[in-house]
């Protein structure tokens, strides 16, 4: 099989996709590709930072801030906004995502969503009318959501009749649905970015565990 060949194939799998998955951060420029709204960097959180989440959940079960911050004021912001209660490895954490994401789209300033949650905050699968959107869970279960070939966009919303997504004819087994994983970041393409109209990431919050607590980040633009 010659190089040609080799490249037809790969550009035939890529125009049939609208996932970008790789286990480094650059895969966040592949969001800007007109067949992509989905890009997942697939990461893994360090012992120390996961220690130090558990332990700040034990304390702040209900914790929830949401605040503008910009790359060059996010740790003063965020220790500010908390009164210092983030661990120390979290907050840098936070502000390399902040960084990446005011530089891959040239914003000056981000909003930041950082939410302990219990239980699903957006059971049914949607879509969002925003541009773009970061979202990572760094404790607990992962966000979900349906690849564009596996999902009938008629049955979103009042499409639905009624009925649970998982009979409304959405998607067609369960199987069909993909999941991220805990400390994965995702950028989430919505219906708001231009040329995007009717092709959002569908995507919901996935169903927690008995007494588990998630940790859900997210950025978006100001």
């Amino acid at each position: 099989m010659n190089v040609a060949t080799i490249e037809r194939q790969l550009n035939s799998i890529e125009n049939t996709t609208n996932v970008s998955i790789a286990p480094q951060p650059t895969v966040f420029t592949n969001i800007y590709r007109n067949n992509i709204n989905i890009a997942v960097w697939q990461r893994n959180l360090s012992s120390e930072l996961t220690h130090e989440i558990e332990t700040f959940l034990s304390d702040n079960p209900t914790f929830r801030k949401s605040i503008s911050l910009s790359p060059e004021t996010v740790r003063e912001e965020l220790d500010l906004a908390t009164q210092r209660k983030l661990p120390k490895a979290l907050v840098e954490n936070i502000a390399q995502l902040v960084d990446m994401f005011c530089c891959l789209f040239d914003l000056k300033e981000v909003g930041l969503r950082l939410t302990a949650l219990n239980n699903a905050m957006c059971p049914r699968f949607h879509v969002d009318h925003i541009p773009c959107r970061l979202v990572t869970t760094f404790h607990g279960t992962a966000s979900q959501w349906l690849p564009n070939d596996k999902v009938d966009r008629t049955k979103l919303g009042h499409g639905n009749n009624g009925l649970p997504d998982e009979t409304s004819g959405l998607y067609q087994q369960h199987s069909d649905i993909e999941q991220l994983s805990t400390g994965d970041v995702a950028l989430f393409k919505g219906e708001a970015w231009a040329g995007n109209e009717n092709l959002g990431i569908v995507h919901r919050s996935p169903a927690t565990l008995p007494n588990e607590i998630r940790l859900l980040m997210t950025l978006d633009f100001c």
